[in-house]
């Protein structure tokens, strides 16, 4: 009995003095629990709209009022021009624009000609599917109660219309999530495995006594995975347009461009993890869990970003993936130019030169 638990004892000795292991252990299960209980939600939540109302009569007011009171809602404000709805989506702080037809409440009450229309962003089907049906029975309620106080003898009947995907096709959503998941796996997981392999196996100190310098060595592990990537990508994009029949709206240079930059994001964080990690397991966990499930849960890819608390929706914003993907969204789907998303290719050039001059740092400090 002694010798049994001698050797539990040395077991316990030996996870301990792994702060890699001891961290995987204890700190993994409390992420993924605040991850899966805040964020895993079909909820649509925070949703900003805008009203474009030329009749601002007492009915319309009342649809208003009675959508922005709703916790579900945030009013942003009017729109003087119907010219202004592309726009505030474009800008991408609008999910919904709600349209009011001219003399809305005279025509409601005497011909039924009195229309509104709602108006959202079609490259997220889901939310889009969301955001009209609470709408909708917003409308609804309120039409209830007006004829509960006085008998109107028609319906409120709004019509409803999807911006970019008219069809709500699926693959709108998923496949801008698909290619920064794809990429982040190719080039962050491979990256580290491979360095973290030579480190484990012995064979780092045999390269560095090579002419090359370290640096070169680095540079020569990242080559292929980048390459690699490349493929993966052009791979995605026949398959997204010949495959799954969803043409591309905006310059294939520009959308290359900014998958350019989020590859080097990738390989980047790759070699950061190599650094700090001698052994292919922990590489692979880190990659695997502790990067790739921010990954999935914190970039829109699953949830909307807008139904997390304020802290993870700070944190999304360091998320690399989150901008790629709204990049790929502007680009692919709605059709925009360089300027759209201008933010989006400053933050991630900037993600990526903080990056790369971090883990090279960090190399050289550990390959001296």
């Amino acid at each position: 009995m002694q010798q049994f638990l001698t050797f539990v004892k040395k077991e316990f000795y030996h996870i301990f003095r792994d702060r890699w292991t001891m961290i995987i252990l204890l700190l993994l299960p409390i992420v993924l629990l605040v991850l899966f209980g805040f964020i895993m939600s079909y909820e649509v939540k925070n949703i900003s709209f805008a009203v474009y109302d030329p009749s601002r009569d007492i009915a319309t007011q009342g649809i208003v009022n009675k959508i922005s009171m709703n916790e579900y809602f945030i009013f942003s404000g009017y729109l003087d021009s119907p010219k202004q709805i592309e726009k505030v989506f474009r800008s991408g702080n609008i999910k919904l624009v709600i349209v009011f037809s001219g003399r809305f409440y005279e025509n409601i009450m005497h011909t039924g000609d009195a229309q509104v229309q709602l108006i959202t962003d079609g490259s997220d089907p889901n939310t889009a599917s969301m955001v009209t049906v609470y709408a909708s029975n917003l409308i609804i309620l309120y039409q209830q109660e007006l004829m509960g106080e006085m008998k109107i003898p028609y319906q409120i009947k709004p019509e409803i219309k999807f911006l970019y995907n008219p069809t709500l096709k699926g693959s709108y959503n998923f496949v801008p999530g698909v290619m920064g998941m794809v990429l982040m796996l190719i080039c962050a997981m491979m990256t580290s495995v491979s360095i973290a392999r030579e480190k484990e196996s012995g064979t780092m100190e045999v390269l560095l006594v090579s002419p090359l310098k370290p640096i070169q060595i680095i540079i020569s592990k990242v080559v292929p995975y980048f390459f690699i990537s490349i493929v993966n990508l052009t791979t995605i994009l026949l398959i997204t347009v010949f495959v799954l029949d969803m043409s591309i709206q905006g310059n294939l240079l520009l959308l290359i461009l900014i998958s350019l930059i989020f590859i080097f994001v990738s390989l980047s964080i790759g070699l950061l993890i190599s650094s700090v990690v001698d052994k292919q397991m922990v590489a692979i966990l880190i990659s695997g869990m502790v990067l790739m499930l921010p990954v999935i849960m914190l970039s829109g890819m699953m949830f909307p970003v807008e139904n997390m608390p304020f802290i993870l929706r700070w944190l999304s914003e360091i998320i690399p993936a989150k901008w790629y993907m709204n990049a790929v969204k502007k680009i692919m789907i709605q059709g925009l130019g360089f300027s759209s998303v201008l933010k989006e290719f400053i933050v991630l050039s900037f993600m990526a030169i903080i990056l790369i001059f971090a883990s090279v740092k960090r190399f050289k400090y550990r390959l001296e």
